[in-house]
């Protein structure tokens, strides 16, 4: 039994296989919590599948996680569904929907050049899930990676995404969360990869939204951006890279994927991260300056250059949970090779 959390670490479940719930975020149920995310357990190099369905764990301390299976299975034998495991998808995303009491799950689906969503609804937060909308261009555009965001106040939903290598959008959903409603804001414009925000993780604390959003570099680490907004649409102040500590840049070798409250402690968010890649490290004065110039502009050299550094092999990508620390509205992530919720009032 594990008493502790250990950032980068191998992590188990009970049963004692590797957790794989990988872009994956947390959802209270009763007494229990549920992590969930893309299972990578197949996804070797040259296998030629991406994911195999979303994968949940149900536990009851954070630390220590039963297997409760793929709740929305891959489909292997039909090529056209979003779920077929050579499809893209990516950053399964579970809100609770009150009035209608439905679990509504948001996922993204890459497919060669497209980017769509897919939606899925169920009664249990295990499922079964039903799809009920295909290849949702949300808007007419392209979308990216999200979070989904429920307030609190009147239960009315939110989604925030990556327009494609363009900027990030803030849109209302419809009642059931199913859909767009239509009324949206822009946000953080950029030309091109990897200025453009991607993988952006909201949180609401003392009455201000957060989001903490990263590069745009694929698998490999880059540094997180942090703002603030009085609203959830806005305006967002940016107030730097959380990681400030990290002389590698590279969000401790991670890329968060969503923000955790954790409900019985005053002040404690846990910013839920994904090491993509655990063998590729930019700790080194040689590996820190390949990894900048590969990326950044200026350089003279390609972005895309970076694919050649390491082989991508997300069947063995590691966590990296971190409490988030505030000095005053600002955010900040530090380096703990072990910790623990206890430690938090």
């Amino acid at each position: 039994m594990r008493d502790s959390f250990t950032p980068g670490q191998v992590w188990l479940d009970n049963n004692g296989a590797r957790i794989h719930a990988h872009g994956g975020s947390i959802i209270q149920v009763a007494e229990r919590f549920y992590w969930y995310g893309e299972n990578k357990e197949r996804s070797t190099p040259g296998s030629g599948i991406w994911h195999w369905g979303v994968r949940c764990y149900s536990s009851t301390d954070l630390y220590n996680w039963d297997d409760e299976g793929v709740v929305i299975p891959p489909e292997p034998h039909d090529p056209a569904s979003p779920m077929h495991p050579s499809k893209g998808m990516d950053r399964p995303h579970i809100i609770y929907n009150a009035p209608s009491r439905k679990f509504v799950c948001w996922v993204k689906v890459m497919d060669g050049a497209r980017q769509r969503s897919s939606v899925f609804t169920a009664d249990s937060i295990l499922g079964p899930y039903q799809r009920t909308r295909t290849d949702l261009k949300p808007l007419g555009m392209n979308a990216g990676d999200f979070d989904l965001v429920v307030s609190p106040s009147d239960a009315k939903a939110y989604y925030y995404f990556e327009r494609v290598h363009s900027e990030l959008i803030c849109a209302d959903l419809t009642d059931d969360y199913t859909d767009v409603a239509g009324y949206y804001s822009t946000h953080f414009p950029a030309a091109q990869p990897p200025f453009t925000r991607e993988a952006p993780a909201y949180f609401h604390r003392a009455g201000l939204h957060y989001l903490i959003t990263s590069g745009t570099t694929g698998y490999y680490p880059n540094p997180s951006e942090a703002a603030v907004a009085p609203t959830f649409h806005g305006p967002w102040r940016v107030l730097g890279d959380p990681h400030p500590g990290d002389p590698s840049r590279t969000s401790f070798h991670s890329q968060i994927s969503s923000v955790f409250k954790h409900p019985a402690k005053q002040d404690l968010y846990i910013a839920l991260a994904d090491r993509w890649l655990p063998r590729y490290r930019a700790d080194s004065a040689e590996a820190l300056k390949l990894h900048q110039d590969a990326f950044w502009p200026g350089s003279g050299n390609d972005h895309h250059a970076i694919g050649d550094l390491t082989e991508v092999d997300t069947s063995i990508a590691d966590y990296v949970w971190l409490p988030i620390r505030f000095e005053g509205q600002r955010p900040y992530l530090d380096w703990r090779d072990e910790w623990r919720v206890e430690d938090y009032r």
